[in-house]
């Protein structure tokens, strides 16, 4: 992903749970697989996926040579729910957060995520994943921010 400029674009998928070391490696090679032989209309995709934290995937294309199109981004989106039927994992709940506790990064549904607020558990302070960014350069600067400065923020 380092040789992609700032501006490709960035799909991010959450697991609702860390994976295994041995099921996050499986899935980086084949997520690094998908991303090498990814097309657009026939044409090679300059892309990159890599797992990270042990349940993120990330994928960036840089659209400078080809674009993603309508089709390409169907290929990432049925190759991410082949991963989830394989695995028996979900990667599509977009109302689950991933937030840290010092160095672990926990994961709660967002009801959990109000209450952990209003008990004073988490707060403005708290770092949060921001899986909305759409550039590599958000995705560098923005991905991982405070929960005052995020979208969250309006969720508690």
């Amino acid at each position: 992903m380092n040789n992609l400029p700032d501006t490709s674009r960035v799909w991010i998928y959450q697991a609702q749970q860390a994976f295994s070391a041995e099921l996050s490696a499986e899935i980086q090679q084949q997520v690094q697989a998908f991303a090498q032989q990814w097309v657009s209309h026939n044409r090679a995709l300059r892309a990159s996926g890599e797992v990270l934290y042990d349940q993120f995937i990330v994928l960036m294309v840089d659209e400078s040579q080809a674009g993603a199109s309508g089709c390409s981004i169907d290929k990432s989106v049925h190759f991410m729910q082949a991963l989830e039927a394989k695995y028996g994992i979900n990667l599509f709940d977009r109302m689950t957060f991933t937030y840290k506790d010092g160095d672990q990064v926990m994961t709660a549904p967002r009801e959990q995520f109000a209450r952990l607020y209003a008990e004073g558990k988490i707060n403005d302070e708290t770092l949060v994943f921001d899986n909305l960014i759409k550039t590599k350069g958000e995705f560098s600067n923005k991905w991982i921010k405070s929960l005052g400065q995020s979208w969250h923020k309006r969720m508690v």
